[in-house]
């Protein structure tokens, strides 16, 4: 059911869409979760439209008619169904694969840039014309920018509504409506229910409770089974900065820098969820930090297609069958992840934390965890740049990486998001002093989200190479990874955990 091809670096999956009928409806009758996300199944007889795993009875193929986003489904005048709750999928995994203008403006408006900025802001990111912007996504996706938006805001306002006993008029403004009226007129559309009428089918009063923290929401971050939680978890517990981040009673914390505030999060696993305590200085906040909680957690990949891939080596089945699902643990903030990066070149994991908790310290900004020991937010690019280079306990070469990245990320000569162009992004980070190919590779593979970034240079990569009896010189195993793309970076993930490091298992 799911096909690719790949031109030169850009490679596009594509699975039963609203492109191929045959799958689309087979999908739906065998209620297959593996499709949630990918497309969305709207039936003409009740106007409804759901999730291909909806547990409903399916309706006829000739009611059945397919698009490629929720928002398209609104647009068409379909309400979502209330047993499938189609809004609350996973993510379509394409996003997360590809670099083009299509998959860079969904993972922005995630962002929630459309609400902020608006169209023109959302262009001048990508560096296009708000037409061409708008032409692309009604082609690939049935919707325009501002029905992708106007579904999310739908999405989060449910959230609202349901788990929290905030005022409906404060639900409004904190899911980014820009009125009353339109909130109302929004999630009547939508899920054919009024607010208070949604909040009612709540059981057990649980909207009416209130929150044991202000500003703190209980949610469910659902994802495509299978996933393993060990590497996910045990990386980030393992690196985790000391103030910024923790490992505590069976969840990973972080604080987070927002658009209009700071939060922090717990995220838990669970078999079937990743459960999420997000509590925000402001609640406008709330649709970005689910957005770079999912990011962090790779919670949209497809893994089946990835072991799928993976499988196809006879080397590497063994390592996938045994524990299947791994994702690659990403980050919340790019521009932090690559000052990391740098101050991990060439020592220790415990000495990488070392020293990015002394410049946590020394320049992060401080808040309060009432649950817990986190204390401070990673420091800006902008702090970092005004930093006296000789206070910095490090050799004079990667002193000088560490000064030059983060003066170009200050004063934006170096861009890094989730609206980067990964090929350009590499480019600008290897013409930097002190960025070879190991680092500019980790970097794409857990900041920017490339799916095959790769690492044939690391030496964990190379002893579990050895091991597994597949080549270990960079130039042979690489060649011998072009059969396991465009999922290298996953790859990486299985290869690393052949090892006995703390980041290959879930803390206890």
């Amino acid at each position: 059911m799911q096909t690719g091809t790949r031109t030169g670096t850009q490679t596009r999956t594509r699975p039963g869409t609203h492109f191929d009928r045959e799958h689309c409806v087979r999908a739906v009758q065998s209620k297959d979760a593996r499709f949630d996300g990918w497309f969305f199944t709207a039936v003409l007889t009740t106007r409804i439209y759901c999730r291909p795993s909806c547990p409903v009875v399916p309706p006829k193929p000739e009611n059945m008619t397919f698009y490629p986003s929720a928002a398209a489904c609104q647009q068409a005048g379909f309400r979502a169904c209330k047993r499938c709750r189609p809004d609350t999928s996973p993510g379509s995994p394409e996003w997360n694969l590809r670099a083009d203008l299509v998959a860079r403006a969904m993972r922005l408006i995630a962002d929630g840039v459309v609400d902020r900025e608006g169209v023109p802001g959302l262009a001048t990111r990508l560096g296009y014309s708000t037409r061409q912007v708008e032409r692309q996504l009604l082609a690939e996706l049935g919707a325009g920018p501002l029905a992708l938006a106007r579904a999310q805001r739908a999405q989060t306002a449910r959230l609202l509504i349901e788990t929290t006993p905030l005022p409906m008029a404060e639900i409004a403004f904190a899911a980014g409506f820009s009125s009353i009226r339109t909130f109302n007129d929004t999630v009547r559309e939508v899920f054919a229910l009024s607010p208070s009428e949604l909040r009612a089918r709540v059981p057990g009063s649980r909207a009416a409770a209130a929150p044991g923290t202000p500003g703190t929401l209980a949610l469910r971050l659902p994802f495509r089974a299978p996933l393993n939680p060990d590497n996910l978890f045990g990386h980030l517990a393992a690196t985790a900065v000391p103030g910024v981040e923790e490992w505590r009673d069976g969840a990973y914390r972080r604080t987070l820098r927002l658009p209009y505030g700071h939060g922090i999060v717990a995220l838990g696993p669970r078999p079937d969820h990743i459960a999420c305590r997000l509590t925000l200085s402001d609640l406008r906040d709330l649709t970005v930090a689910i957005s770079r909680c999912r990011r962090l957690l790779d919670l949209d990949a497809d893994p089946v297609a990835v072991d799928g891939r993976l499988r196809t080596d006879p080397l590497l089945a063994p390592l996938v069958d045994r524990a299947p699902g791994r994702r690659v643990p990403r980050t919340v903030d790019e521009a932090e992840f690559a000052v990391r990066a740098v101050l991990g070149q060439q020592v220790s994991t415990a000495a990488a934390r070392t020293h990015a908790g002394r410049l946590v310290t020394a320049h992060g900004k401080p808040l309060d965890d009432p649950e817990g020991g986190l204390t401070h937010l990673f420091p800006s690019a902008e702090a970092l740049a005004a930093v006296d280079p000789e206070t910095l306990a490090m050799p004079r070469t990667r002193r000088t990486t560490f000064t030059t990245l983060v003066r170009r990320l200050a004063d934006g000569t170096l861009s890094l998001g989730v609206d980067s162009d990964w090929a350009e992004a590499r480019a600008r980070l290897l013409a930097l002093p002190g960025f070879g190919p190991w680092t500019v590779d980790v970097i794409a593979m857990r900041a920017l989200g490339d799916p095959d970034a790769f690492l044939p240079t690391d030496l964990g990569i190379r002893r579990a190479a050895g091991e597994l009896g597949l080549p270990s010189t960079p130039a042979a195993l690489t060649a011998r990874a072009e059969a396991w793309r465009p999922w290298r970076a996953y790859a990486v993930q299985y290869l690393w955990a052949t090892d006995s490091h703390p980041i290959n298992f879930l803390p206890v």
